[in-house]
């Protein structure tokens, strides 16, 4: 059975001891959608949300959250990013936007806390951005998609069969 790796053996917090582990190229994505309704759905195609440019605004937060990782998350290691992206997708039929997070490095541990805190950031970004025309808007399966590099090697989210 694995172990926790942020608890030593007096059930104690602490940060993992990379210092022994090699230098690897490690990558991350992930991703998560915002339901944002009709309304702001059409405001956001037409680009008129009073606020600004709302995907241009996420985007920053999202490459901005993905450098403070170790800032918001306990425990977590500040890396060396040399990699950050953000793109969206409107899916008009679900009335949502879909947001993937990329995050890459050299180091020697991962990126997919990153990966994940970018991804949060840019949804939070929408919602705070168009929450003047509606309030009813759902933040939803923010999850890994893939991770490569590392110990563990290469993760495919849904590829063991155990999809929650």
């Amino acid at each position: 059975m694995e172990q926790l790796t942020h608890i030593n053996e007096n059930g104690e917090a602490v940060m993992v001891d990379v210092s022994g582990k090699a230098v690897t190229v490690r990558e991350a994505q992930a991703q998560g959608t915002i339901l944002v309704g009709p309304a702001v759905l059409e405001l956001l195609q037409r680009g008129d949300i009073a606020k600004g440019d709302v995907l241009a605004a996420a985007r920053i937060a999202g490459i901005m959250a993905c450098k403070k990782t170790s800032d918001i998350i306990p425990l977590c290691h500040p890396l060396p990013i040399t990699k950050a992206s953000v793109d969206f997708e409107i899916l008009p039929s679900q009335q949502e936007v879909r947001a993937v997070c990329t995050v890459k490095t050299e180091g020697k541990t991962g990126v997919e806390m990153e990966a994940l805190t970018g991804v949060s950031a840019a949804l939070l970004t929408i919602y705070d951005m168009c929450k003047a025309v509606s309030k009813e808007m759902v933040i939803s399966d923010v999850h890994l998609v893939r991770k490569s590099g590392g110990k563990s090697g290469d993760f495919f989210f849904g590829k063991e069969g155990t999809r929650l």
